[in-house]
């Protein structure tokens, strides 16, 4: 049986053949359509979420299986003082793999250790969010390597950024430009242990119109007013890091821009209209990315063929 708590759970070579499977799932969805009939999957979601609790619905319907679960704590025993770990031992009675977001990080790991079915963080370390955005960026470019990626914005407090570094430091000649402001620039330890220890190449800017012309992918993210510490701060930097037709003047015809959504107003609706903004397809290949890893898990632990 195997979990998947981060992307680093899994071989290059594991994730490469995720990618394949998800890539066949879109060329084909009949074929898949009945592969986890009588399967259920558990939604264990202690805190709200949108996109990543339906997304995970819609794939455990579209494989042909059901659903249980609930949405809040207020809605589950820990409003009792449950522990996590016997929340996810009952569940895993019941439900052939569980998807969990917690508030608590780590709560997911503590759960791997009681649970008697594979265990899908959907919250900290965002390993689904990842292979998400692996997908989208292969989809597009055809590669994982030889890209120079840009990521932008709050760089110090983003999991996805972080994640997303992570994973792609493990393929070859991938250069990424990190765009921010000083008080969110990436943190030093992601810096020296990932960037710096994988011989990865980056530069930090704080300007997008600086180095547009030479991304190929925009990973953007959204700048929160409370990671400054002063309002004056926040608006001195805040329409740096809005992108908008104008900055896309100069970036390359086949620039694929990115984010992980929700999007407040770091990307002006006018962009939604460019062919290369790629962030809706991106939440749509996040259903395709969970078909395949539910159908993987549940593989590895004998409960499929």
């Amino acid at each position: 049986m195997r979990h998947c708590l981060d992307t680093t759970d899994f071989t290059v070579e594991e994730i490469d053949d995720l990618i394949h499977l998800a890539t066949d799932i879109i060329a084909d969805p009949k074929k898949y359509a009945h592969v986890c009939d009588g399967k259920k999957l558990a939604t264990l979601f202690f805190e709200p979420s949108t996109r990543t609790r339906l997304s995970f619905e819609a794939a455990m319907m579209e494989l042909g299986g059901n659903v249980l679960g609930f949405a809040a704590a207020n809605s589950s025993s820990a409003s009792k003082g449950e522990t996590v770990g016997d929340t996810v031992k009952i569940v895993s009675c019941y439900a052939d793999i569980i998807a969990m977001r917690h508030p608590l990080e780590g709560a997911p790991r503590v759960a791997s250790f009681k649970s008697d079915v594979p265990i899908i963080d959907g919250g900290h370390s965002h390993p689904t969010q990842t292979l998400t955005d692996l997908l989208t960026i292969y989809r597009e470019k055809g590669r994982l390597d030889h890209l120079t990626i840009g990521l932008c914005g709050d760089l110090k407090f983003g999991r996805t950024v972080h994640s997303l570094i992570k994973a792609m430091c493990r393929y070859t000649d991938v250069e990424f430009v990190l765009i921010s402001p000083k008080e969110l620039a990436v943190p030093d330890y992601i810096k020296t242990d990932v960037l710096d220890a994988s011989g990865m190449k980056y530069t930090e800017v704080e300007h997008m119109e600086d180095v547009m012309p030479r991304l190929d992918v925009l990973y953007m993210t959204r700048i929160q007013r409370e990671r400054f510490f002063s309002e004056d701060e926040y608006l001195r930097h805040k329409d740096a890091f809005v992108l908008d037709p104008e900055k896309l003047e100069s970036a390359k015809s086949d620039l694929t821009i990115m984010h992980p959504l929700p999007r407040v107003h770091e990307i002006t609706v006018d962009v939604d209209d460019d062919p290369r903004a790629k962030y809706f397809e991106q939440a749509k290949n996040g259903k395709y990315m969970r078909m395949a890893l539910i159908m993987t898990l549940l593989k590895w632990g004998g409960v499929l063929e």
